[in-house]
């Protein structure tokens, strides 16, 4: 893959991988990129996992034929992307390490040493001159860790992004729906508690002049880079990305599925323009996450449990407050054989959330819907679609 006629990418592709970070389901694989910048110095951007690390460096020999790396630029410290360093290090011994101060002092901890003799310690503000390329750090704290910084190569007009604008899915992978599906989950996933600081970030990056985003997972992006940004722009503002309701439910022994399924049925007769349907029992967590972040309005269908919500809702509904959930409408719906109280204990989950309309329509269900039901649903449908 070329980014340009002087950086090359040297990344590699993980097939092996069943959970990225011990936790998503990536059933397309992984990328962990990586790029070399040719100049009269050569900087390489980053390292790979660590099963990677002789796969990566015979794509670094290849690209630099025989040349040598002078510095190794270490954006982000996270395993997927540093394990290689030493490896690196003994390839390449005369070259300098790239990184933030607190990078540094995760290496010490990561690999006894802080390479003190090799480091060059940048900021923001802070350039390093390759030749023609001049690449210019910013800061990007908590996006998703502490100590990343981002690259922006004024010759080429590239801004190396880190872990930003990545998505799951291995690059060899030619993903049916684009991009936006696995970035979002990647982004509500991952980076989605840190809104303020990519909005941060996208200020500062609003002042360059971007031609290539290159991220350290998933696709480089050299067209339409409005939408990308845009859509950025909405996820960390937690704006709404897409019309549409989102309905999650759990139900034991179908009843509140029946009760969920009328409630979409009635919503597509009165207009509504997409519903998302999912079983939070069934469905990956994770996708589910990405759907209540999407909409504008969210129902939460559940059984009472222990007098208190069903398992798998107050799992649900805790990735949602983890991260940040904010400017949205919420509705409930409960079910209860003898004494409903869930729709009481999931607006009590909620209590700190941001900017949150909570319909006043609350439907409660003993056991099996009936006439009443359906018409607490259509009050309910109406509301909201109000």
């Amino acid at each position: 893959m070329q980014i340009s006629d002087s950086i090359k990418y040297v990344g590699v592709d993980d097939h092996k991988i069943d959970l990225f970070e011990g936790q998503f389901d990536v059933p397309n694989g992984m990328a962990y990129n990586s790029y070399v910048i040719l100049d009269e110095k050569i900087a390489v951007m980053d390292s790979v996992d660590a099963d990677f690390g002789d796969e990566w460096l015979s794509n670094v020999k290849n690209v630099l034929a025989g040349k040598k790396a002078d510095f190794l630029v270490v954006q982000h410290m996270e395993m997927d992307h540093s394990s290689n360093i030493q490896k690196f290090v003994a390839t390449y011994p005369e070259a300098k390490i790239v990184a933030s101060k607190m990078a540094f002092t995760m290496m010490k901890s990561m690999f006894g040493t802080d390479f003190s003799e090799k480091q060059v310690v940048v900021g923001e503000g802070s350039t390093l001159e390759l030749g023609k390329h001049v690449l210019s750090f910013i800061t990007a704290p908590n996006v998703h860790w502490p100590e990343v910084i981002m690259t922006y190569d004024s010759a080429d007009k590239v801004l190396f992004s880190a872990d930003g604008f990545g998505k799951f899915g291995a690059n060899d992978y030619d993903d049916p729906e684009g991009w936006a599906c696995e970035a979002r989950r990647y982004y509500f996933g991952i980076v989605g508690k840190f809104g303020a600081n990519v909005q941060a970030v996208l200020k500062k990056a609003s002042a360059l002049d971007i031609k290539i985003i290159a991220p350290l997972h998933g696709p480089v992006l050299s067209e339409n880079l409005k939408y990308y940004l845009d859509t950025y722009n909405i996820w960390s503002s937690y704006g709404v990305e897409s019309e549409g309701i989102a309905i999650g439910f759990t139900s034991v022994y179908g009843h509140t599925k029946a009760v969920v399924e009328k409630l979409a049925e009635i919503l597509k007769v009165k207009g509504c323009p997409k519903i998302a349907l999912f079983d939070l029992a069934r469905e990956d967590i994770y996708e589910c996450v990405e759907d209540a972040f999407r909409y504008g309005k969210l129902v939460l269908a559940t059984t009472t449990y222990n007098g208190g919500v069903f398992p798998k809702m107050k799992e649900f509904i805790s990735h949602l407050t983890e991260r940040n959930f904010q400017n949205r409408t919420v509705a409930f719906i409960e079910n209860g054989s003898w004494a409903p109280v869930a729709n009481k204990a999931m607006a009590a989950m909620f209590e700190q959330s941001k900017n949150l309309k909570i319909l006043e329509t609350k439907v409660s269900v003993k056991i099996s819907m009936t006439s009443d039901t359906q018409a607490q649903l259509e009050k309910l449908a109406d509301e909201l679609l109000a």
